[in-house]
């Protein structure tokens, strides 16, 4: 059996699938050259999504310049760190964070005589008396290990993993740790490490809550603080796939990634929280209730003290604020999460939307689809945006959103391609047809003449021969196109075609026609004219550019450039410029091969009768261009008309 061709709907509905189909695959893989622009479109749907306001449990106490100004460049002795945690602790702190290592001893001398007590262990003593969670930092470089041991506080976290899960924990593995000093270890209650590192591209958009110490699991400083704050509840870490898990503490449920970070929910840009001045705590001129039962968590801010990042709010987002961030978000448990199945849910949407919408362009049309495409687009950003703000979910519009543009991209270029094949079909068919018209009138004319059909097919290579030049010529050039040239010449033998109305005792007459003889062959152009309308009237054919040249061809051939000439007497810029080229070409091949004349010219003297002729019978210009191309006439007229010449 033969094979049966697709159809250009299946091309065109086939071309919108495939893309669909490869955004599909490639929301599934996730593939790292796309993070940073799942990144960005994360970013802007945060941006769109609005805030919320943070918890108001917790407050910053801020080492700012100020405090710099009040008791001294930092750092600051401990001991006066220690004073500021014991004004911290009397206003009725839930929990003092403190977001800085004190990695060095303090060598300040604070009393006389050896028995007197260091500043490091008056701070610890300040702490021992009071809710502390101290901060660390973790290193990932195996190369750098610790020089003393810390005294951390572990995470008493149980670990629930499929079965086919890897061995390794779903979180970071540390190398070693930057400590405290162990006075200062063993007097906090608690401690946190503050590790949380931007993105590749920059902007910090999640932040670690445990990782992995020599087989122990540890706590951010946010999630210590919170936990500082609650009755002991077990912690279990569940595992659900290679991108996701659940952090459950008690009765509270926490979404993290599969490297147990904790998409941040930003409140705003910087400065969120209620800050207070540390000086101000140190001389007691803050409102009673400013720390009362709230977390308080210590930093620096003061310029060359402060560690700053960008955020998908803030490109000056200080490091203390991120910790408080994440503690708000645990407190208030409105997790930013990802759902379990994401990519898999994603990569339903693309299948859905772009399938949908590949129906659409193909039985509607490409117009619609745009519609369609538009409407989908802002939908699926504007849903992404809802969810974001009410269910604190984030689906990225992202491969939606390819799939959407790279369906459209395709369909409609194949759409283009198979309406242009179809017009290329139509233009071949078209270019047939009046091909097969010329040579059905002019098969008449040879017919009725065979002198005048030979006539009409030479003027066809004349034709061509001199409009190309003249179409350089600047009153020439926008309507001589190379299109309009190859018309022009196809139409060319078509301007003898009246002459198929005039009688045989005329048009074959051997000798001189008398003066009425005269007038009836003047009326083939006329006559040519009449042929050509009758053939429009009868298809139904109205302002054809084919026809319209035809007639032009046709019907001013023999007019004159001083309007001498017939059937209108047109003069100079009235002729049509197809009429004023077919005048040159007529008179150029009758002298040189019409037998109507007593003897044929040769190529000299009918080009010195053309010369003649300028500005008068021809165009100026298009004799102008025929000169240019006059030997080209001779090797035509050579090679047509041997026999001729020669006789």
């Amino acid at each position: 059996m033969p094979r049966t061709r697709p159809t250009p709907r299946r091309l065109i509905l086939a071309s919108g699938i495939v893309p669909v189909l490869f955004v599909a695959v490639l929301t599934l893989l996730r593939p790292g050259a796309l993070a940073r622009l799942d990144d960005a479109t994360y970013d802007a749907i945060v941006r769109m999504s609005g805030t919320r306001p943070p918890d108001p449990s917790i407050a910053i106490v801020d080492v700012d310049e100020r405090s710099l100004e009040a008791v001294g460049q930092w750092p600051w002795r401990r001991d006066v760190v220690g004073q500021l945690i014991t004004r911290l602790r009397d206003a009725g702190a839930s929990a003092i964070a403190i977001d800085i290592v004190f990695a060095e001893p303090d060598r300040s001398v604070t009393g006389a005589g050896p028995e007197a007590e260091s500043p490091d262990e008056m701070f610890a003593r300040a702490m021992r008396g009071a809710p502390v969670v101290l901060g660390y930092g973790l290193h990932f470089d195996p190369r750098v290990s610790a020089k003393r041991p810390c005294g951390l506080h572990p995470a008493p976290l149980a670990v629930v993993q499929p079965p086919d899960a890897p061995a390794a924990l779903p979180m970071f593995q540390a190398s070693g740790a930057v400590c405290n000093l162990p006075v200062l270890s063993d007097a906090a209650r608690r401690s946190g490490f503050l590790n949380a590192a931007p993105d590749r591209d920059g902007i910090l958009r999640r932040v670690p809550l445990l990782a992995e110490l020599d087989g122990r699991v540890y706590p951010s400083l946010a999630l210590a603080s919170v936990m500082a704050t609650r009755p002991a509840a077990e912690m279990v870490l569940r595992v659900e796939n290679v991108n996701a898990s659940k952090l459950s503490i008690g009765d509270r449920s926490i979404p993290l990634d599969g490297r147990s970070n904790l998409l941040v929910g930003f409140r705003g840009k910087k400065r969120t929280f209620p800050y207070f001045s540390a000086a101000d705590v140190l001389n007691g001129r803050i409102p009673a209730d400013a720390v009362r039962g709230k977390i308080a968590f210590v930093g620096t801010t003061a310029l060359g003290t402060r560690e700053v990042v960008a955020t998908p709010l803030d490109t000056q987002f200080v490091g203390v604020e991120v910790q408080a961030t994440a503690a708000d978000n645990l407190l208030q448990q409105d997790y930013v999460h990802r759902t379990a199945f994401g990519s898999s849910l994603d990569a339903l949407a693309v299948l859905g939307i772009g399938l949908a919408l590949a129906g659409l362009i193909t039985w509607i049309g490409v117009t619609a689809g745009l519609a369609g495409a538009a409407v989908s687009v802002v939908g699926i950003w504007w849903g992404a945006a809802w969810l974001l703000t009410n269910d604190r979910v984030f689906v990225s519009p992202l491969f939606s959103t390819m799939a959407i543009l790279a369906c459209v991209a395709a369909m409609t270029l194949a759409k283009f391609t198979v309406e242009r094949g179809r017009a290329n079909t139509e233009s071949r068919q078209k270019s047939a047809a009046q091909a097969l018209m010329v040579q059905s009138l002019l098969s008449l004319t040879e017919v009725r003449d065979a002198e005048t059909g030979r006539h009409s097919r030479r003027t066809q290579q004349y034709a061509r021969l001199l409009a190309e030049p003249l179409a350089e010529h600047p009153d020439f050039r926008t309507y001589l196109t190379a299109d309009r040239i190859d018309l022009l010449a196809s139409l060319a033998p078509l301007h003898e075609i009246g002459k198929v109305g005039i009688p045989d005792r005329v048009l074959n007459k051997p000798g001189a026609l008398t003066a009425e003889e005269q007038v009836e062959m003047r009326r083939h152009p006329e006559l040519g004219r009449q042929v050509i309308l009758k053939a429009e009237a009868r298809v139904g054919v109205r302002d054809d550019v084919t026809l319209q040249l035809a007639k032009d061809i046709v019907y001013t051939h023999h007019e004159r450039w001083d309007g001498t000439g017939y059937p209108q007497g047109l003069q100079s810029n009235e002729i049509p410029v197809a009429g004023r080229i077919m005048a040159l070409v007529d008179v150029y091949d009758a002298v040189r091969a019409r037998s109507l004349y007593k003897k044929c010219m040769s190529h000299e003297d009918a080009v010195a009768l053309i010369v003649r002729g300028k500005g008068t019978h021809f165009d100026p210009a298009v004799v102008d261009a025929f000169l240019r191309v006059s030997e080209s006439f001779e090797v035509v007229s050579s090679e047509a008309l041997p026999d001729v010449l020669r006789a």
